[in-house]
């Protein structure tokens, strides 16, 4: 005889038949389940928790049958040998009706394979640990087939398949772990990886479970298909060479999720890079930023697209800069290059300067749509350009297509009517300066036009001045036109009441340079007997004054003092005189007032016309003839007179000695 506990331990492997039998009820209840659920996938260890449950089941029912005999709750095993001996009651069981729906249920029952794969849900579950010889009940609330069978537990079919995919995904984490462990890798740079591998794990349970239908594979667990297709797949060592050229964990993990860990592919794409001379860090962050699409593109498709863009007019050494400054380029279709490229050919541009700006600003290629780019075009046009215009505009400053109409453009332009400039002015800026356009407005313009302000040009002045030199917005405020202004107030002596003056007479003094430029202009005029107060009213009356170079001013002011014989006066009543030529205009009309014996002041002899200077000379030379006539009949008249009071005087003397 066996005693209840041999019969929980008895090894028999439960088959088809044994499940059949009307003395088991359990298996007609899981049966049931099983042909409501769908299928989910195999498992090697079904046959093994199936064989444990069903031995279970039928142990509780025999403990249940011998407790109704005996009318007590008995719960352990018992070693009566009467428990193999038929009883009234398991005839009861054998000959009482199924459960309900079980002929609806056995009326379309499903194969023996659906029962597995309901089994494997189980095998799924955390289930409480058991000691040998205890009693699993049925009925219990906490029972795997309880949880299995009950249709109103509300575990529904959704859940159950996530619980799954959860248990499976970190089944493959785990093994993942392993190799990077036996690659060298640390723990903490293997966790930080995997966070950012949640897609490229999905993928590798995928393809475990599809390496199940191998011949090679069939009777494997899904841990060693996991292994087998990890260890296959080389991505350990991909990964170090990777950390090797300075990719950070996130940047890998985006890698190998876009290329689904094909490592014969990006090794491939390596070596296409470096013949177009993408090297060192670049080729990871190449790969990085040229999206997923670079990974579905043959290496044949590549080729075409770099050999259309020589055509188009980049360098072949250029490349490579391109690719590194613009990796989206490579995900192109050749249609959808096409058609970017042509979109800048039809604004008028040359293949020599479409190839200066992909050089100069790849992102132009690359990082806009269409739509994107058809607006801003349309826009520069509302300013009065042709397409010719436009698209000389954008191969000289192709930065102009990486700004934003909305957060760029149109604030600004809000700006320039507020501060006086009209449409056609902000056209000259636009064209003359098109960085204007790409500047921060509140941070840099702003602060230099309320500068402006400050030092006293007046409000209908300031959209003029901005206008004639737009460059003044690509200065910096700190380094380059507060320290300008200073100099002028404290080494060139301009009065505070004359700065605005200055600035908005000659605004492009702030773009000189101060120690090269106008400290040497100061100390030369310093230096040729100007005080500092009298450089300061020649500067407010002509500011240009520091813009010349001193070897022309030198030979001016020698000819002024040497050959003209002026005073210094002269020059500081009139600093334009170092704005005329010297041989075309000076020496040619001091030529002619010594000629006519005339002398002019310097503003009446320079500033006049050639036809004004003419008339002046005809004028002055009329007044010293007629002066000089007048002084002749003076002199004549005098001598006259003198000459008859002489004689009187002799004839008075000859009457007196009479």
């Amino acid at each position: 005889m066996l005693s209840p506990l041999q019969l929980h331990r008895f090894p028999a492997t439960p088959c088809l038949e044994d499940h059949c039998r009307p003395n088991s009820p359990a298996p007609f209840h899981l049966l049931a389940a099983a042909c409501k659920r769908r299928r989910l996938f195999p498992s090697s260890s079904i046959c093994n928790y199936y064989h444990e449950n069903s031995q279970k089941t039928q142990t509780n029912t025999t403990f249940a049958l011998l407790n109704d005999e005996a009318g007590g709750t008995r719960k352990h095993s018992s070693k009566s040998p009467s428990t193999l001996l038929p009883s009234p009651s398991l005839k009861q069981c054998s000959e009482s009706e199924p459960p309900p729906g079980f002929s609806a249920v056995a009326e379309n029952r499903v194969p023996w394979v659906e029962d597995e794969m309901e089994l494997l849900e189980l095998s799924l579950m955390r289930r409480t640990p058991q000691f040998a010889g205890s009693i699993v009940d049925v009925n219990a609330s906490s029972s795997p087939f309880r949880t299995l069978i009950d249709d109103q537990s509300g575990n529904d079919e959704e859940g159950m398949l996530i619980k799954a995919l959860e248990i499976r995904r970190r089944v493959t984490t785990e093994i993942f772990m392993e190799a990077m462990a036996k690659g060298k890798f640390g723990i903490s740079y293997s966790r930080n990886l995997v966070s950012k591998l949640s897609d490229y794990i999905d993928h590798v349970m995928i393809q475990a479970a599809s390496m199940k239908k191998m011949p090679k594979f069939w009777q494997s667990s899904f841990n060693s298909r996991v292994r087998a297709f990890i260890d296959d797949s080389e991505l350990v060592p991909m990964i170090r060479w990777l950390k090797q050229n300075s990719l950070s964990f996130p940047q890998i993990g985006n890698l190998i999720c876009n290329s689904r860990g094909d490592v014969m592919y990006i090794r491939r794409l390596v070596e296409w890079l470096n013949s177009v001379q993408v090297e060192g860090r670049f080729i990871g962050v190449v790969m990085l930023r040229s999206g997923e699409n670079v990974f579905s593109r043959s290496f044949d498709d590549l080729d075409e697209s770099i050999e259309y863009l020589e055509k188009t007019g980049v360098r072949r050494d250029c490349i490579g800069y391109v690719i590194r400054r613009c990796p989206t380029i490579l995900a192109f279709s050749m249609e959808e290059l096409k058609t970017r490229v042509e979109f800048y050919l039809n604004l008028g541009m040359g293949k020599k300067d479409f190839g200066t700006m992909v050089f100069d600003c790849p992102k132009v290629l690359g990082y806009l749509s269409m739509e994107e780019m058809n607006q801003k075009v349309a826009y520069l046009k509302e300013f009065g350009l042709s397409s010719e215009d436009v698209g000389s505009l954008i191969a000289s400053k192709p930065h102009l297509m990486g700004c934003s109409i909305e957060e760029k453009w149109k604030p600004l332009i809000k700006f320039f009517y507020y501060i006086g400039i009209p449409k056609r002015g902000m056209r000259r800026i636009l064209v003359a300066v098109p960085t204007v356009f790409c500047i921060d407005l509140q941070n840099t313009i702003v602060p230099k036009v309320q500068f402006l302000r400050d030092i006293g040009i007046r409000q209908d002045a300031l959209g003029n001045v901005l206008v004639r030199f737009p460059r003044i917005f690509t200065y910096s405020l700190e380094k380059k036109i507060r320290p300008t202004v200073m100099f002028l107030l404290t080494k060139a002596g301009v009065s505070q009441r004359d700065i605005g003056k200055v600035i908005a007479t000659r605004p492009e003094l702030l773009g000189r340079d101060i120690t090269n430029k106008l400290d040497p202009n100061v100390n030369y005029f310093l230096s040729i007997g100007i005080s500092l107060r009298q450089l300061g009213e020649m500067i407010a009356d002509f500011p240009a004054i520091l813009q010349y170079n001193i070897d022309l001013l030198r030979p001016k002011y020698q000819y002024l003092r040497r050959t003209m014989v002026r005073p210094l006066h002269d020059l500081v009543e009139f600093p334009r005189f170092f704005s005329y030529s010297l041989d075309e205009r000076i020496i040619p009309r001091h030529k002619i007032l010594v000629e006519n014996n005339i002398n002019f002041k310097l503003r009446h002899m320079l500033a006049s016309t050639d036809e004004e200077f003419e008339q002046m000379v005809e004028n002055a030379v009329e007044r010293r003839q007629r002066f000089e006539l007048l002084t002749t009949l003076d002199t004549c008249i005098d001598v006259n007179d003198n000459y008859l009071t002489f004689n009187c005087n002799i004839v008075s003397e000859t009457k007196v000695q009479d």
